[in-house]
């Protein structure tokens, strides 16, 4: 007779086949992008049989959906771990430059899921969009208040226009998944030049 201790490791096996599933897809998705994430592809990844795939998830589509939303959702939690594991008493501008690292060492070594957002925002379709970019907006959101409380403590020029410049540098954080070589550049020496463009591009009084 089942009971619900005997559930729970059916529930959990059921849980690690899911993530594995989404692992698997993000990892296909971030290098062949949405035109050729083929779910045979993703099963051979996940060590499945393809039809497995649709106990948890209905479609190809859903499937890329989550991953989307999940690559979307992991970097801002990410970022969000970072500030709030620096000192009390961190300047302004000092924030914005740790969430410059977190966000690129993310992006660039942690995370598929990232990556397979990045690249693939412009090929999937809208409707697939939608959830992710429910996240990205709340993701824009900190880094508005990030550049918004460092223009307002005088680390950032009083001319600066904050939108402008927020989505230059996050696009320019984000362009870095399609051309970044590590065999040519550190992920050391990206961050510092992506912070150094705030320094000297963005403060009035570079250091």
């Amino acid at each position: 007779m089942s009971n619900a201790a005997d559930a729970t490791p059916t529930i959990s096996k059921s849980a690690r086949t899911r993530e594995r599933i989404l692992d698997a897809a993000a990892h296909v998705l971030s290098r062949k992008g949405y035109a050729g994430t083929r779910l045979v592809d993703v099963a051979a990844h996940a060590g499945l049989q393809a039809p497995a795939i649709y106990y948890h998830f209905g479609s190809r589509d859903e499937l890329i959906e989550e991953v989307m939303w999940v690559g979307a959702a992991r970097v801002h939690a990410h970022v969000i771990d970072e500030l709030e594991a620096l000192p009390a008493g961190t300047t302004p501008l000092d924030r914005i430059l740790a969430a410059v690292e977190g966000h690129l060492r993310y992006e660039l070594l942690i995370s598929d899921y990232t990556t397979a957002s990045i690249r693939n925002a412009n090929q999937v379709p809208e409707g697939i969009r939608a959830k992710a970019a429910a996240e990205e907006a709340a993701y824009a959101r900190l880094w508005r208040d990030l550049f918004t409380a460092a223009q307002d403590a005088g680390q950032l020029r009083a001319d600066l226009d904050l939108a402008v410049s927020r989505m230059l540098l996050l696009g320019a954080m984000n362009w870095a998944a399609e051309w970044w070589n590590p065999r040519h550049r550190t992920l050391e020496d990206l961050v510092s030049a992506t912070q150094d463009l705030v320094r000297h591009g963005m403060s009035p009084d570079p250091r």
